[in-house]
């Protein structure tokens, strides 16, 4: 029998699976992915809260079907991607070196593509992501955003998972403990 962990986004409830990771931390794992329903409710209210960005950026992968509906809804054609692998196209982006993520527990590089770069500089980018724990992961997209010369306007999430709540330079719309 599964544990599971209720949580409330913006009056959409879901149950989300207590797994636990290597380092002995349990977590409520948050999943988008094959949730239709789910991505277009967090992915409309997460809208909401972009104001006067002009570019959107996630990373892949959880974050791309989150990041589609909030450019659809806010009628952006389109919207940067920082890859976790250097694809063959990607020559002549850019990449930056990120800490340990609490899910992945290693070191990680975000790649960004020429087009990406072109796309970010000189506007006011809003970072959209499921879930933001130890910020590392967010860190890894605000230097990337710098790097490619954009401006850091907003930082949202769907789930501000532990201290992360305590933020107050970041957007949410639900969080989640530790367990």
């Amino acid at each position: 029998m599964k544990n599971f962990y209720e949580v409330d986004i913006k009056g959409y409830v879901e149950k989300l699976p207590v797994l636990p990771l290597p380092s002995g931390i349990n977590i409520a794992f948050f999943n988008l992915h094959g949730n239709p329903p789910l991505t277009e409710h967090c992915g409309k209210e997460l809208a909401k809260l972009v104001g006067d960005s002009e570019v959107l950026l996630t990373a892949e992968s959880k974050g791309l079907q989150l990041t589609h509906v909030v450019a659809r809804e806010l009628n952006m054609p389109l919207y940067a991607v920082a890859r976790k692998s250097k694809k063959l196209y990607m020559q002549d982006g850019v990449c930056v070196a990120y800490g340990t993520s609490i899910t992945t527990g290693k070191k990680q590089e975000f790649y960004l593509s020429k087009h990406d770069v072109e796309l970010i500089r000189g506007k006011k980018v809003a970072i959209i992501d499921d879930v933001i724990s130890t910020g590392e992961s967010e860190k890894g997209l605000v230097n990337l955003v710098e790097v490619a010369g954009g401006i850091v306007n907003k930082k949202l999430f769907v789930l501000a998972e532990g201290d992360a709540k305590l933020r107050q330079d970041i957007g949410y719309l639900a969080s989640i403990p530790l367990l």
